[in-house]
């Protein structure tokens, strides 16, 4: 990995009320921070908003990535971390969307002190189906989406993305999604995707020691309510919220909802 200043690295962009409550934005799988710009303006007046990239997605120094290191979620875990120490956060509510609400959770458990709550938005701590655990994906299904993703990226990215992001009757979310995909280097994308599709957190979630919010839509191909249900579950103490939205994108599909979620759980409002 080359040695890049860590602002750099992860195209770390800070913006609103700098003596709000930290609140730190990641994105998920072929994604990056701009996923989250409906968002922001909701919480820019009374949060210290952080967004980012991980190393490989968006305006993120590519030169920065190795296979090595972002072959399991540690990799991207190790991103939140440096830019927090970078940065020198504390109190942070971070909030993953995605495959990282699984980086949140094992962020956490790996230094406990430097957060204050966890939002996970539309988790899955595994993907696939395991005994009575339902994850929603076959092992037939990830193999057949990793082996159509890893022969043809962008065929791939304009058949999944829009199935991922649902509300088939706005297909500028799909369309939207497609592009943010196609952006991302195919390399990049083949170790992400077996990074998140063959992870398993689940013993993970117990370890998370801070006030979490469980924030899942009511219809999603991805991550189904049973996922959301079984990460209530686990996290003890942990808040469950569904929202009336359809996909596994609300930052994009609901953005008012999911806003107004978010700011409710970062300042304990009801």
């Amino acid at each position: 990995m080359v040695d890049v200043d860590v602002r750099t690295r992860n195209n770390v962009v800070v913006t609103g009320n700098p003596d709000g409550p930290v609140v730190m934005l990641a994105h998920g799988f072929g994604c990056d921070q701009a996923m989250w710009r409906l968002v922001v303006p909701v919480l820019e007046p009374t949060c210290r908003v952080v967004l980012f990239d991980y190393v490989g997605a968006g305006r993120s120094d590519l030169s920065a990535w190795t296979e090595q290191r972002y072959s399991t979620l540690d990799g991207y875990t190790r991103d939140v971390l440096e830019i927090c120490d970078e940065l020198d956060l504390r109190d942070v509510v971070f909030v993953g969307h995605s495959v990282s609400a699984m980086v949140g959770v094992l962020a956490v458990a790996a230094r406990p002190a430097v957060f204050a709550k966890l939002v996970l938005v539309t988790p899955s701590p595994r993907y696939l189906d395991d005994g009575d655990y339902r994850g929603g994906f076959s092992a037939a299904d990830i193999d057949e989406l990793l082996d159509s993703l890893e022969s043809n990226y962008l065929g791939w990215s304009a058949q999944m993305a829009p199935v991922i992001m649902g509300n088939p009757d706005r297909p500028e979310l799909g369309a939207e999604l497609t592009n943010s995909f196609c952006r991302t280097d195919p390399e990049v994308a083949r170790v992400f995707a077996r990074t998140t599709f063959l992870s398993d957190n689940r013993a993970d979630l117990e370890k998370v020691s801070v006030p979490a919010l469980v924030l899942e839509c009511r219809h999603d191909a991805i991550a189904p309510p049973e996922v959301g249900a079984y990460v209530h579950a686990r996290i003890p103490g942990s808040t469950r919220v569904t929202l009336d939205a359809t996909g596994h994108c609300p930052q994009l599909s609901a953005p008012d909802q999911t806003a107004a979620a978010i700011a409710r759980f970062v300042t304990g409002a009801p």
